[in-house]
């Protein structure tokens, strides 16, 4: 259950709006079906999906069960790093979309699971069975996913109390001055643009990324991150925020920069506790061609 006040940013605001904007993971079909459900409540009463909220009202969201939805496996390749009976780990391509959402009902990450597993989970009502977390479009690297329902709770459990291990490569804009650091800064829907992230105080939540500094060049670092939690978008806006936005990235980062199809970011390292033997697993991809030759690049012309 997660419960809001709503502030002055969301008063006389739609309900079904504002649940989207506050939950920061469901789509506005989902939030629509949760308020018809009576699943949102305002003041402790049930409201239409065209309900106003007023400030100080407090809202409150009880997620129901998964509904099963109707989705198509495609046969699209995968690259496995890792399969058994409970959970699998794969090298998501740059460009690949991780689950359906309008304008992307198919060749997603999801509709591939589907064709070559056949049996993944589903739960959280979320159209993205199995995924139990996710890495953006143009973000490559590893991501696992849950074949059952046992095995996504207890792997979303471990996601929640921070024990996964999750480490990325990127190339961001700027020389860097430290070895190493943290950021802390809590991460909320940017109140100027709603199709975007921010680092806020306003409806936020804690956001926590520690980085090292791999390589620096003339114009650009190359660092390693581990994220200690999991907000959409982390490390693309952290790095803006500080001022060292990821090349690349059409979102938060500067037009001019160097020549890769979206950010230049790598999920390169995965590890967590196996759901059902409680054995430690950790596995790495290597960086896809694309940042290497950058790197490669930048090194020629330091």
């Amino acid at each position: 259950m997660e419960q809001w006040i709503i502030t002055k940013e969301h008063h006389e605001q739609r309900i079904d709006k504002v649940v989207v904007d506050l939950h920061g993971q469901a789509s506005r079909t989902a939030v629509q079906r949760w308020i018809n459900e009576g699943a949102v409540l305002v003041n402790e009463k049930e409201v239409k999906t065209n309900s106003k909220v007023q400030q100080g009202d407090k809202v409150t969201l009880t997620e129901p069960a998964a509904q099963e939805v109707e989705l198509l496996g495609e046969d699209i390749p995968l690259d496995v790093v890792y399969e058994d009976s409970d959970v699998i780990v794969v090298n998501k391509p740059r460009g690949l979309v991780v689950h359906p959402a309008p304008g992307h009902e198919s060749g997603t990450l999801v509709n591939a699971l589907l064709f070559h597993c056949k049996d993944l989970s589903g739960i959280n009502g979320e159209i993205r069975p199995g995924i139990v977390h996710r890495i953006d479009k143009d973000t490559s690297g590893l991501i696992m996913a849950a074949k059952h329902d046992a095995a996504h709770e207890h792997l979303a459990a471990q996601l929640k109390a921070k024990t996964t291990e999750r480490r990325y490569k990127a190339i961001v804009h700027g020389v860097i001055p430290h070895a190493k650091g943290t950021i802390d800064a809590p991460i909320g829907r940017d109140p100027k643009d709603r199709q975007k992230m921010a680092v806020t105080h306003v409806n936020s939540r804690p956001a926590v990324t520690h980085f090292s500094l791999e390589e620096t060049f003339k114009q650009y670092s190359y660092i390693s991150c581990e994220l200690e939690t999991g907000r959409t978008h982390q490390i693309r806006v952290h790095f803006n925020y500080i001022g060292h936005p990821l090349a690349g990235d059409p979102k938060y980062g500067p037009k001019k920069t160097l020549p890769i199809n979206g950010q230049a970011l790598h999920a390169e390292t995965l590890g967590f506790t196996h759901p059902r033997t409680g054995e430690r697993l950790r596995f790495s991809a290597p960086l896809p061609a694309e940042m290497e030759k950058l790197l490669v690049d930048l090194r020629n012309a330091h």
